[in-house]
C-alpha cells in the first residue's frame, strides 16, 4: 500500500560512482518508463539504455534498487519487460546490452546487487506457483561474463522469507544483510545478520541486531568488522555501530528518524564518507520550539521535514548542512560528496550533490514539470491539531491565485489528502497536484495520521489494530478544525487519497459524516478478500497488525470493509482503478462498485488500462485530475473566482526535454 508516496520519489534510485552519479528518471511523457541514466561533468545526465527500455524491477511488486554499477561506464539493470539482468555500456561506440540471466516469464526477478568479483550479488526473488503467495527468496551471485542461461549461483543465507540490504564486507570475508518474515512488516520486526564468506558462499549466519520488536532498515560497512545499522531499540531509527561479536554503540541518540519504512529493498537515508563522517538523511521537527523541549536550529515557525546531517562518529556529533532543501530522498556517497534526491516548497525535486568539504550544493537536473510562475506556488504551514492523547501533524495549504484578490468570498473548500502506506509521510515539496488544486480556490491539508513514519515507533504502532479508525479519525479531525477556525467551509469538505489512503477515504465516507465527498485511487476495499490472498505476498499478513490476527478478529475485518458497508455513504465517491494492479486488485473495485450500485449511492467508476499501483503515465494522470476537478466542482459547489488557471496537461509536462544520448 505504499501508493501514496509522491510521485516523483516513484523509481528514484541514485548511485554515485568515483565522479560520476548513475540514476533512475521516471517519465510519464514517455509512457511511465523508468530510464537509467549517468551524470558526468564532462557531459551532464545521459541516457546509459537504450530508446524504450524501462529499468525496473518488480521484487515485492513495488520493486527495488534496479541496478548496478560496475565499473565507471557500465551497469547491470532489471529491464521492466521481461525482468532480465543486463549489462549495458554507455558511449557511442557501446555494444547492445547483453542479457545475464535466463529468460523466465518475468518470473524470476532481481534487486539490489552489489559487486564481488566480478559478479553481481543480489536478491532474487522467484515464482513457484499460481498463487500470489507462492513465491521463493534468496541471494544469489550473477557473473558479468555470463552468456544468459546460466542459473545464477545461490549465495546461502536464507532463514527469512524477505531479504533485502546484502551488504559485504570490504575486505571480503563476511556479508550482511537484512531478513524478516510473515506476519511482520520490516518496520515491525527486520534483523541484521552476519556471515562469513567462504568459497564464495555464505557460510552459518548469525543476528546481529533487531529482534521482535526491534527494525533495522539499513546496514553499511564501517570497516571489515564493524557495521553502521540503523535501527530502533528505543522507538526512534537512530545510528549504531554494531560489531561482529554483536557489541553495539549508539552513534547518535535523539527523537528525529534517520531511517524509515522500507518498502523497496535498496532504500537509503545513511551514506559512509571517506572521511569517515556518514551523511545523513534526518526527519524531524525543525525551527520555533515544540512543548517542553529547548528551542530547535533555525528560526520561524516549526516544520517537519527532512534534512541532509553529517554524523562524526568519534564525537558523536550531528551537524545540519544549511541547504535548501526540506525534503531528501535516497542518498549515496563517493568520496566526501552525497547525492540525493531533494526538493522544498519552492524548488522542484532535483537530483542535488553536495561538496561536504565545502558545503556546496549542485543540483544536477532541471525542472520536472511547468510551473506559471511563483505567486502561484502553494504556501505550507505545519500544524499540529489535537486529537486524544496526542497531536497530529498536517501541512496546510491555502488558496493561493495571483489573479484573485487574498480573502475574496467566503471561506475555500478542502481537501484532505490521507497518505499512503500507512506508514507513508506527508511533505512540503513543490507538487503539481496541490499547485492545481490551490490555483483553483481549493484549501488543501496533507495529514500524518497515526501510523505515519517520521515521528517514532509509538507514533507508527497508534495505528495497530486501528486502521479505518484512527486514520479517519485523524483526518475528520483535521478536517473539524480548520473548519472550525474559519479557514475553510465546513459544509465543504472532501478527502482524496491513493492505496492505503484510498482505503482511509472509503473507509471514512461510509463510516463519518465529516466530508461531503471523497475520491479513492486504487483503494484497499475488502481486508477479508484481502487477508485470504487477494493482494499479492509482502502485504498478505499486513493487516494482521493493522486490524488484527485471523481468525479472532473476523469480525472487525468485515466491519470495517467499505464494501459491506456501501449503503452508508455519505457522500458522491470517485473511484479511480488501475486495470493491472498486482498490489490493489481489479476484483474488489468492480465488487464495491457493484455493492454501490446496488445501494443507489452515488459514484463514477474509472478504469486505466495499462496502469498498475500508482499511475505512471502521463495521459492517464491528466485524466484522472481532469475527473477529480469536475467530481469537486460537482459535489463541493466551489465559488469559482479564478479568471485564470494552469492547465492539467501543461503542469505535468516537463519545461524541455532532457539532454541525452
Amino acid at each position: 500500500m505504499a501508493g501514496g508516496e509522491p510521485r516523483w520519489l516513484l523509481e528514484q534510485w541514485v548511485v554515485a560512482h568515483g565522479d560520476a552519479v548513475w540514476f533512475t528518471d521516471l517519465r510519464p511523457d514517455e509512457g511511465g518508463r523508468a530510464v537509467l541514466c549517468r551524470w558526468t561533468a564532462a557531459c551532464g545526465a545521459v541516457d546509459a539504455v537504450p530508446a524504450g527500455w524501462s529499468v525496473r524491477s518488480r521484487v515485492q511488486e513495488y520493486g527495488g534498487r534496479p541496478f548496478t554499477v560496475v565499473s565507471a561506464d557500465a551497469a547491470v539493470v532489471s529491464r521492466d519487460a521481461d525482468q532480465r539482468l543486463y549489462l549495458v555500456t554507455v558511449g557511442p561506440d557501446a555494444p547492445p546490452p547483453r542479457p545475464l540471466t535466463p529468460p523466465r516469464d518475468s518470473r524470476h526477478r532481481y534487486a539490489e546487487g552489489t559487486l564481488v568479483d566480478g559478479e553481481v550479488w543480489c536478491v532474487r526473488e522467484r515464482r513457484t506457483g499460481p498463487r500470489t503467495t507462492d513465491v521463493l527468496r534468496d541471494l544469489v551471485a550473477v557473473p558479468l561474463d555470463g552468456d544468459g542461461d546460466t542459473e545464477p549461483r545461490v549465495l546461502g543465507g536464507g532463514g527469512h522469507r524477505f531479504l533485502a540490504g546484502l551488504r559485504v564486507a570490504p575486505d571480503g570475508r563476511h556479508a550482511a544483510w537484512l531478513g524478516w518474515d510473515h506476519p511482520d512488516m520490516p518496520w515491525d520486526a527486520a534483523r541484521l545478520r552476519v556471515a562469513p564468506v567462504v568459497d564464495g558462499r555464505l557460510s552459518e549466519h548469525r543476528v546481529l541486531a533487531g529482534g521482535d520488536t526491534e527494525a533495522v532498515c539499513q546496514a553499511e560497512w564501517l570497516d571489515a568488522g564493524t557495521l553502521l545499522a540503523l535501527t530502533d531499540p528505543e522507538g526512534w531509527w537512530n545510528p549504531y555501530a554494531i560489531g561482529l561479536d554483536g557489541a553495539r554503540r549508539p552513534l547518535w541518540r535523539g527523537e528525529r528518524e534517520i531511517g524509515g519504512a522500507l518498502w523497496r529493498p535498496g532504500q537509503t537515508w545513511a551514506a559512509p564518507l571517506a572521511d569517515g563522517r556518514i551523511a545523513l538523511a534526518v526527519t524531524g521537527w525543525y525551527g520555533g520550539q515544540r512543548p517542553g523541549q529547548a528551542p530547535g536550529r533555525g528560526a520561524g515557525p516549526p516544520r517537519h521535514g527532512t534534512r541532509l546531517a553529517l554524523l562524526d562518529p568519534a564525537r558523536g556529533t550531528l551537524d545540519e548542512l544549511d541547504l535548501p532543501y526540506t525534503v531528501w530522498g535516497p542518498v549515496s556517497a563517493a568520496g566526501t560528496t552525497v547525492t540525493g534526491m531533494a526538493a522544498s516548497p519552492d524548488r522542484q525535486p532535483a537530483l542535488v550533490r553536495v561538496d561536504t568539504a565545502t558545503g556546496r550544493a549542485d543540483a544536477l537536473t532541471g525542472d520536472r514539470y511547468r510551473t506559471p510562475g511563483p505567486g502561484w506556488l502553494p504556501v505550507p504551514e505545519h500544524r499540529r491539531f489535537p486529537v486524544p492523547g496526542a497531536e497530529v501533524h498536517a501541512v496546510v495549504y491555502r488558496p493561493r491565485n495571483p489573479t484573485v484578490a487574498a480573502g475574496a468570498g467566503p471561506p475555500p473548500p478542502l481537501l484532505v489528502v490521507a497518505h499512503g502506506g500507512p506508514t507513508g509521510r506527508v511533505t512540503d515539496a513543490l507538487d503539481p497536484e496541490t499547485l492545481l488544486f490551490t490555483s483553483r480556490g481549493y484549501a488543501v491539508a496533507l495529514v500524518d495520521y497515526g501510523g505515519s513514519t517520521g515521528f517514532g515507533r509509538a507514533w507508527r504502532d497508534r495505528l495497530r489494530g486501528g486502521w479505518g479508525i484512527v486514520d479517519v479519525a485523524d483526518c475528520a479531525a483535521v478536517a473539524r478544525a480548520l473548519a472550525d477556525e474559519g479557514t475553510v467551509d465546513a459544509d465543504r469538505l472532501a478527502l482524496r487519497g491513493g492505496s492505503a489512503g484510498g482505503w482511509t477515504t472509503c473507509a471514512a465516507l461510509t463510516s463519518v459524516d465529516t466530508f461531503r465527498c471523497g475520491v479513492a485511487y486504487f483503494p484497499v476495499l475488502d481486508p477479508v478478500a484481502w487477508a485470504e490472498g487477494e493482494t499479492h505476498d509482502l502485504e498478505s499478513h499486513y493487516l494482521h497488525g493493522l486490524i488484527g490476527p485471523l481468525p479472532a478478529a473476523r469480525a472487525g475485518y468485515a466491519d470495517r470493509s467499505p464494501t459491506r458497508r456501501a449503503a452508508r455513504l455519505a457522500g458522491p465517491l470517485l473511484l479511480l482503478q488501475g486495470e493491472e494492479d498486482p498490489v490493489c486488485p481489479l476484483a474488489p473495485a468492480e465488487r464495491f462498485v457493484a455493492a454501490l450500485t446496488e445501494a443507489r449511492a452515488p459514484h463514477t467508476y474509472l478504469r486505466f488500462p495499462g496502469e498498475g499501483h500508482v499511475f505512471r503515465r502521463v495521459g492517464s494522470i491528466a485524466r484522472a485530475l481532469d475527473a477529480e476537478l469536475t467530481h469537486y466542482a460537482s459535489a463541493l459547489r466551489p465559488v469559482d473566482p479564478v479568471p485564470r488557471r494552469p492547465a492539467v496537461a501543461a503542469a505535468l509536462s516537463r519545461p524541455q526535454p532532457e539532454v541525452r544520448t
